[in-house]
């Protein structure tokens, strides 16, 4: 959803039939759609950490104006990935080892407490899909395709925090998870630690299958942990290679 086709400014005064609820809903709707297009623009890098927020060029990327764009920001600013700076547009805050070691910690228990909630009261089709993603998953790795890999492995994670049922907690994972996820993909795991990977998330299913909530919250606790140094070695490299601006 980054493109022009993808976006449109489709938010006026008033509708047609002089309807401006209907109005009010395309305009959030369109500030809501360009927010996560920027949020999958730093994800993967095309907004680099650090880097100033082009405000006419994604306005002309996307083909709107720049009241929505900067209702995008505003959200996206909540989140963390972006700094508003006064009267000097944004930046996207740039990632750092001592940010990984404050939010990790915090996500894996978050992810740990959505697993046992998960395992009470998921139903057999929320069961089937996760089965179904982490074969896909497991397809990837064997393959050895990383990005396919993990786009499916983050789909199963949000798969089980929806399971939880918590509004509230599903809320503040995605938070943390988005301020985070850039990194995350960047991670260069060696081939031994993506086989363990692989391999804890064979156990997790398993507990997800059988639905033992103590088995799956001891799991999701030490899983993301695990990555936490070939996380934070990307993060350093993409500093230690990042241009002046």
């Amino acid at each position: 959803m980054t493109d022009r086709a993808a976006i449109r400014y489709v938010a006026t005064e008033k509708d047609e039939a002089g309807n401006t609820g209907e109005a009010e809903q395309r305009r959030r709707s369109l500030h809501e759609e360009t927010a996560d297009a920027v949020r999958e623009m730093i994800f993967r890098g095309e907004l680099p950490g650090g880097s100033r927020i082009p405000e006419k060029a994604l306005c002309e990327r996307f083909g709107i104006s720049r009241t929505p764009l900067r209702e995008a920001l505003k959200v996206v600013a909540v989140e963390g990935l972006i700094t508003l700076l006064p009267n000097r547009g944004a930046r996207v805050t740039p990632l750092t080892p001592e940010i990984v070691d404050e939010v990790f910690p915090v996500l894996a228990q978050l992810e740990a407490l959505a697993g046992r909630l998960a395992c009470a009261r998921i139903s057999d089709e929320e069961i089937a899909e996760i089965r179904a993603l982490h074969y896909q998953m497991a397809l990837h790795h064997t393959r050895r395709e990383r990005p396919d890999y993990f786009r499916l492995n983050q789909a199963i994670h949000e798969k089980i925090v929806e399971a939880a049922a918590n509004p509230t907690l599903t809320v503040v994972f995605r938070n943390l998870s988005g301020r985070v996820r850039r990194a995350r993909y960047i991670a260069n795991m060696t081939n031994r630690r993506w086989d363990q990977a692989m391999a804890e998330h064979e156990a997790i299913l398993e507990a997800v299958e059988g639905r033992d909530g103590e088995k799956l919250e001891d799991l999701l606790a030490s899983h993301l942990p695990n990555t936490i140094e070939a996380v934070k070695a990307a993060i350093g490299a993409e500093l230690g290679n990042k241009e002046p601006d």
